[in-house]
């Protein structure tokens, strides 16, 4: 079994686009934290922008909802308002243009509570900017139904 760390601890190890996928979740867990305040909108997401090819931008959820760039952050904005989250980093691979990031996940909104094991495969463009994220999931069998900010998202089959 792999030791968790925070991804604090071990970012500095790292460069290049391997370093870019751990930015993307140590600044979406600042954003997260930061939803909860007044004022934060769709825009408050530029510092996550920064690290993505943002007009060719796809991401493959876990529930394999497809989501360019504006679609997402629509998401993320009703998501990260009514959510605390937070991960632990356990290893990370770097082939070509591609980032493999394994991170436990914790969750709660609302009532419900979760730990996930995640596999983000993040895809980079010859700039170093993030254009496809797919998006893996280990978890236990949820009960009930999809959380109330999946409405309106269109699942693939």
């Amino acid at each position: 079994m792999l030791a968790l760390q925070p991804v604090e601890d071990v970012i500095e190890d790292h460069t290049g686009n391997a370093r870019t996928a751990l930015e993307y979740s140590r600044i979406m867990k600042r954003l997260v934290d930061a939803a909860k305040e007044p004022g934060f909108s769709s825009a408050s997401w530029a510092p996550l922008a920064e690290l993505v090819a943002v007009d060719e931008f796809e991401r493959m959820g876990n529930f394999k909802d497809l989501m360019r760039w504006d679609d997402y952050v629509g998401f993320l904005t009703g998501w990260a308002t009514t959510s605390d989250w937070e991960c632990s980093f356990k290893r990370i691979t770097e082939q070509g243009n591609l980032v493999f990031l394994e991170l436990e996940e914790r969750l709660q909104m609302g009532d419900l509570t979760s730990a996930v094991n995640s596999l983000s495969v993040y895809e980079f463009d010859d700039a170093g900017k993030i254009r496809h994220l797919d998006i893996y999931l280990q978890m236990a069998l949820p009960e009930g139904l999809l959380p109330e900010s999946y409405e309106g998202v269109q699942i693939s089959d």
